[in-house]
């Protein structure tokens, strides 16, 4: 799911979706209207669940598409390599999560709670909780 925003309302910190893809926005740059032509804007954002770095240019009053993040919680069911599934507290829907950060991996193992974002329908293990 998306909602459709302003390109020149967009900040750093933010979350759009370039080629499909959700991706954070890492850098702005902002160009003044020229004799002939609108004020561009250039994005530079890195993907959500691949870490590829994309950019775009565009005029000020175009329109991006910005994903809807659902922050959920859940419990670690199994850790099996880089996969992990996640039990949804809320509704105990069992989810998969790949490509977890080394740092969050270290942390992981059954019955621990987990902090996870839904992107487009996929899921994103952000934190472990304490």
């Amino acid at each position: 799911m998306s909602r459709p925003a302003e390109i020149g309302s967009i900040k750093e910190g933010m979350y759009v979706i370039i080629d499909g893809e959700p991706s954070r926005v890492v850098t702005i740059e902002k160009s003044k209207p020229g004799k002939h032509g609108s004020a561009k804007v250039r994005l530079v954002a890195i993907g959500v669940f691949d870490g590829v770095k994309r950019s775009i240019v565009s005029p000020v009053d175009a329109k991006i598409d910005v994903p809807v993040i659902d922050k959920r919680n859940g419990q670690v069911i199994s850790v099996s390599g880089n996969t992990i599934q996640i039990m949804d507290l809320e509704n105990f829907e069992i989810l998969e999560a790949m490509n977890v950060e080394a740092e969050l991996l270290d942390k992981l193992k059954p019955s621990v709670e987990v902090e996870y974002w839904m992107i487009m329908g996929r899921p994103k293990l952000v934190r472990v909780k304490s």
